[in-house]
């Protein structure tokens, strides 16, 4: 462990007192509760970690942890495998079900599967910023070219949003950071005695995994990063999130040219300019009389943003947009509206999402500096930027007065393991320059795996199996690839109208969130 002086140091060794002692007591797993939805043999315990590190002796929170025993016995159990899907705010304990899929047969045979719902995060001591019914309120109308008066609206409501986080949490809204997250996937390892820690991560996973492996290079066994996030500290987060800008539409894009490839199915026009002017016609429509009373054109763009993070979505969403402009809104409806069972889960993936960000480093304060930012960038990629913009937008009158420094990742490589970052080239969510980035920080023993020509979010786990090949290898016995090393793209989604759903269910098998 690098010298107490340096402040990062500081910071990890400030875990120490919370680690020896979740080692001591081990983790006690039972039967999971109800509200997870998981069946035997996975098994839930609960781990506690300090609110506040400075303070081990006060405040904790309750961390949902589960997991299902590796399958090949004491002899071939090479220990625990631990995932984060991103966000933040998204929970992993649904992780230990991929251990009867087929895709994860050899590396379930060898490693625990792990997964935890991390600080704030659905039963972990859920944060929540407002009422779920106002959050999951419905329509809402997003314009692509917003008004000075709408702009002054969100401005406004972003304030509030900001207030209510402080109003509800109270001074324990400065501990939601990756920092602690960090910390806590820390505990988390000598928890479940590891003396190492194996960890998959995606999305911004990848970068909790990687400011981990900063901290405590002398307690990464094995890492993988799937979808990284751009890791350098001057990006980290108001740069990373203006750079999703041009990524979301270069994949609107590809999801246009796909339904012009198919127009003979979905009959949205021949070009993607022409799939874009019937899309265009379903925004208006749904501006003035919002589909089914709940699908404004907000719904209508978060439905069709999941299309720019995931190629496995563009049959359901073409055959809605076809159905509707033919008279029928039902597709679309059940597509877009929000769900009211889902209402709260969703209210506290964006209070964790909006916490986690905006005390990590520092948002300009400014509302001008946004709005010049974005209006410039909403010339050439008006898809994602304001809705984008206009979510993270609370960071700029953050109630937290003092914000992180982002850790510097990548600053002691030399003592890393091997690790593997996987990326597909055309991601929108991550850009691959983060890739690039984080493969660069690791040092020489990284090895990045491309999906060429491709661009769903989260590559492992199921949709491309050169990628598959390299993890299970990697994970199973160490070895990289080499340096730099491709793969061809995964198949792209075959047509299949909303009569016809004989296409595979098999992809998406571990979506991240970002």
């Amino acid at each position: 462990m690098p010298a107490a002086a340096d402040p990062e140091a500081a910071a990890a060794a400030a875990a120490e007192p919370a680690a020896r002692a979740a080692a001591a007591a081990g983790l006690d797993f039972r039967p999971c509760p109800a509200v997870e939805d998981l069946p035997e043999p996975i098994r839930c315990a609960t781990l506690r970690v300090p609110l506040d590190y400075a303070r081990p002796d006060g405040p904790h929170l309750a961390l949902t942890i589960s997991r299902v025993p590796a399958r090949g016995g004491a002899s071939a159990r090479q220990g625990s495998l631990v995932y984060n899907p991103g966000g933040p705010g998204a929970s992993g304990t649904f992780f230990p079900r991929v251990a009867d899929l087929p895709e994860w047969k050899r590396v379930a045979a060898v490693y625990d599967l792990v997964g935890y719902a991390p600080r704030g995060v659905a039963g972990s001591a859920p944060l929540s910023c407002q009422d779920p019914a106002e959050h999951a309120a419905a329509p809402t109308q997003v314009p692509v070219r917003p008004s000075a008066r709408y702009k002054r609206e969100r401005v406004a409501a972003a304030r509030a949003y900001a207030r209510g986080c402080a109003r509800r949490t109270g001074p324990a809204l400065a501990h939601y950071t990756t920092l602690d997250n960090a910390r806590d996937l820390y505990v988390l390892r000598a928890a479940l005695g590891e003396p190492r820690l194996n960890f998959l991560g995606a999305s911004y996973g990848t970068y909790l995994g990687a400011v981990y492996a900063t901290l405590y290079p002398d307690r990464v066994r094995r890492m993988v990063f799937d979808s990284p996030v751009d890791p350098d500290p001057e990006r980290v987060w108001y740069r990373d999130n203006l750079a999703q800008a041009a990524g979301f539409e270069r994949r609107w894009a590809d999801f246009r040219a796909w339904a012009a490839r198919h127009h003979r199915v979905y009959g949205l026009g021949a070009t993607p300019e022409a799939v874009q002017a019937r899309y265009e016609r379903v925004r208006a429509a749904v501006t003035r009389a919002p589909a089914g009373g709940f699908v404004g054109s907000g719904q209508l763009h978060a439905a069709y943003l999941r299309a720019a993070y995931y190629d496995e979505v563009w049959p359901d969403r073409a055959a809605a947009l076809a159905a509707f402009l033919r008279g029928d809104p039902g597709p679309l409806v059940r597509q877009a509206a929000p769900d009211p069972a889902a209402a709260a889960d969703g209210e506290n993936t964006t209070a964790v999402y909006t916490a986690v960000l905006c005390n990590d480093a520092s948002w300009p304060a400014d509302w001008e500096t946004w709005d010049r930012d974005n209006t410039e960038l909403a010339r050439t990629a008006p898809f994602e930027t304001w809705p984008n913009a206009f979510l993270n937008l609370p960071c700029a009158y953050w109630p937290v007065r003092e914000r992180q420094r982002p850790v510097a990742v990548g600053g002691q490589a030399a003592a890393l393991p091997p690790t593997l970052v996987v990326a597909a080239e055309r991601d929108g969510a991550t850009p691959y320059p983060g890739a690039l980035e984080l493969h660069r920080r690791l040092g020489a023993r990284a090895s990045l795996v491309t999906e060429e020509g491709a661009g769903t979010h989260g590559v492992v786990g199921g949709r491309n199996d050169c990628v598959d090949r390299h993890v299970e290898r990697y994970l199973l016995t160490g070895d990289t690839p080499g340096r730099r090393v491709t793969c061809a793209p995964h198949p792209e989604p075959a047509p299949v109208s909303l009569d016809d759903r004989a296409a595979s269910a098999r992809r998406a098998l571990l979506p991240p969130v970002v």
